[in-house]
């Protein structure tokens, strides 16, 4: 059996519905037509290795950042199909054909510089996880500036029904945060992992509230710095992990936006306790994030993990998805009482969708700021992110939680929802200056200055 023989029977069952070109330009039609527009692309015989059952998730992510697998047309949609394949029927005769392909493929590997993370020492302590967040977010901001809105927004946008692009939906999602905490004039907010500033930015401007903006990230530090220095007073961007925070501090309102990903789950009872104790009575905490809803159902349905996912590995070492349940019960177990939760699972897949268009749009740059493999690495994971929202194996929760004061007293959550999702009638233009906020405490100032850490 030739290879080209080999790849049809690969590919020969009934439940693939997308079509598969190969490297000679043979194409296979969908068994379920008509299927998404564009192919998964073998560009090379090397592909057919990381096809033989089992599947696992490194063999086909790693194929696809060697390029021997490629994506042809709409990737989300494509991938949306393949997570939907039963994959490969098991036919022992295929390994003679195959075996020459594997054989060269490994020696191929030798030598060759990868992009994993290679992360040493205990999972999750101080050092850990700064190396984790540095992996991720300090690659380049000028190629996060190729996918993202102007206000460097990494996380799920709210598309509402006002929202005419990716910029206005983050804009819509910034206010979303800051209308479900009741942010007010004077309150004193805690942005957790704060990214490159814009909610913090967004909560000083429209909100006038004072804002605190803590990352592990060299460059968010730095822009998000840059950002706030150049808007009203009344924000800070600090370089202190959350669980340093002294404990004499106390915010009015906490968030945390696409964060608690990096926590783990060992650790959660320790991140719900730290920021309980940072609110005040009657304050609100909005955590967003992402869970893990597969049930235990692989992200391709006809592979396996072994080796570690191809997100964890490459994109996000250490971050764990967490279901919802656990993180209510760690939650409620904290003292915080659970006052909304809100999915915004269609919005997150819509957002992915977005950023693999602009990616692409403008890959030659991607490639030159971070080089080919690393490139073809962010454009899989931001459409398979967008795949498997579409299918539901992940969600993003915003859990509203609440630190009742004396008599159950929690300020600022409203009996009827309608006025969260209502557009803004607030113009978004800069307010006129509002008076200096309070000067904070020596520690943060000096932080500020420096960027030293907490004692």
């Amino acid at each position: 059996m030739d290879l080209v023989q080999a790849a049809r029977a690969l590919f020969s069952g009934p439940s693939r519905e997308f079509a598969v070109r190969l490297w000679d330009g043979t194409v296979l039609p969908p068994a379920r037509p008509p299927g998404p527009p564009g192919a998964v692309v073998l560009a090379s015989p090397r592909a057919l290795d990381a096809l033989l059952p089992p599947i696992t998730e490194r063999a086909l992510s790693e194929a696809f950042l060697d390029g021997d697998l490629d994506l042809d047309g709409d990737a989300v949609a494509l991938l949306e199909a393949a997570m939907g394949w039963e994959g490969p029927p098991a036919r022992p005769g295929l390994l003679p054909a195959v075996l020459a392909v594997f054989v060269r493929r490994a020696l191929a590997r030798l030598g060759k510089k990868d992009i994993d993370a290679h992360l040493r020492g205990q999972t999750h302590s101080l050092g850990r996880d700064r190396k984790a967040i540095e992996h991720h977010y300090d690659v380049s901001d000028d190629f996060y500036r190729l996918f993202l809105d102007e206000e460097m927004v990494y996380s799920c946008a709210y598309f509402a029904p006002w929202a005419r692009s990716l910029e206005e939906a983050q804009r819509a999602k910034l206010d979303l945060v800051c209308r479900k905490l009741a942010l007010s004039p004077g309150d004193r907010l805690l942005d957790v992992g704060c990214g490159w500033g814009a909610l913090v930015g967004h909560a000083v401007e429209r909100y006038r509230a004072s804002a605190v903006g803590v990352t592990l990230s060299r460059n968010q530090l730095e822009e998000a710095r840059r950002r706030v220095a150049s808007g009203p007073p009344g924000g800070q961007i600090l370089a202190v992990d959350y669980r340093q925070l002294p404990p004499e501090e106390r915010f009015d309102k906490i968030s945390s936006v696409g964060m608690m990903e990096h926590v783990g789950r060992a650790r959660l009872p320790e991140y719900f306790s730290t920021l309980h104790r940072l609110l005040n009575p009657g304050g609100l905490f909005l955590n967003h994030y992402i869970a893990d809803t597969s049930r235990g159902r692989s992200a391709f349905r006809f592979g396996s993990q072994r080796g570690g996912s191809f997100i964890e590995r490459y994109i996000f070492p250490d971050g764990e998805l967490i279901p919802l349940p656990e993180v209510l019960d760690a939650a409620e177990r904290a003292g915080f009482e659970v006052r909304d939760v809100d999915s915004l699972r269609e919005h997150y897949a819509d957002t992915c969708a977005a950023w693999v268009e602009r990616l692409e749009q403008r890959w030659g740059e991607a490639e030159r700021l971070v080089g080919r493999r690393r490139a073809r690495a962010y454009r899989l994971y931001l459409a398979s992110s967008s795949a498997q929202f579409r299918r539901g194996g992940i969600s993003v929760f915003q859990v509203l939680l609440a630190k009742p004061a004396e008599a159950g007293r929690v300020r600022g959550v409203p009996r009827w929802r309608g006025e969260w999702y209502e557009r803004p009638a607030r113009p978004a233009t800069a307010r006129a200056p509002e008076p200096a906020a309070p000067e904070p405490a020596a520690w943060a100032s000096e932080a500020r200055q420096t960027g030293a850490r907490a004692p």
